[in-house]
């Protein structure tokens, strides 16, 4: 087990993939899961050295706090054998929002190929309401030249679509689909991460081709 777990709770997918990204590239932490939380949020979940782990911590409130976000933390050291059942959540699947609710890293998280040789970016689109991502989603691939590679649902009607590409091509797609979206319902986030950490790609759930 690791020397500590931080745990940080926020509003929103987006924000928290984010966070995630800039935490893994912060400070040498491992990213144990994501728990939806039935409030429109997850609770993202790290472990490691227990300085690394505040440090990644740290940054991720200041982070959120730049966005405008609100998030609740704290940082377990030593963390018991006997309570670890409550602080890491089993496999667990939501039939009604038809996916599972705890995001696990998949495979290697080493495994990413050539991220150096070939820079590109990951945007992420998340509304409250599916009409307005499916209408933001479907401008966003006609404005440049990207691909879905995931979509996640946070129930309350919260989803979030990912797009890849290049920098230039997701920033002007998320641009796009930001702007046709928020005409049909309300957004909750709109990013774009260059370069990002090959942890944070293997936790989402990719569409089918």
């Amino acid at each position: 087990m690791t020397d500590a777990i931080g745990i940080m709770e926020v509003i929103g997918l987006g924000p928290s993939m984010v966070t995630l990204d800039t935490m893994a590239k912060t400070a040498d932490v491992q990213i144990l899961q994501i728990e939806l939380n039935d409030y429109y949020g997850t609770v993202m979940k790290i472990g490691g050295a227990t300085a690394a782990v505040q440090i990644a911590i740290d940054t991720g409130r200041q982070l959120i706090e730049h966005m405008g976000g609100q998030c609740v933390t704290t940082v377990l050291t030593g963390p018991a054998d006997a309570g670890l059942p409550a602080v890491l959540a089993p496999r667990e699947y939501q039939p009604l929002i038809q996916q599972d609710v705890v995001f696990f890293p998949h495979e290697s998280q080493d495994k990413e190929p050539n991220v150096a040789a070939e820079p590109y970016a990951i945007g992420l689109i998340e509304t409250q309401g599916f009409t307005a991502v499916i209408e933001g989603v479907d401008t966003a691939v006609k404005a440049a030249n990207v691909e879905v590679i995931a979509k996640e649902k946070l129930g309350g009607g919260y989803v979030t679509v990912v797009l890849k590409g290049d920098v230039a091509a997701v920033t002007a797609a998320v641009e796009a689909g930001r702007d046709a979206a928020e005409r049909l319902g309300t957004i909750i986030s709109a990013h774009v991460i260059a370069r990002p950490s090959p942890a944070i790609l293997t936790l989402l759930t990719p569409v089918d081709p």
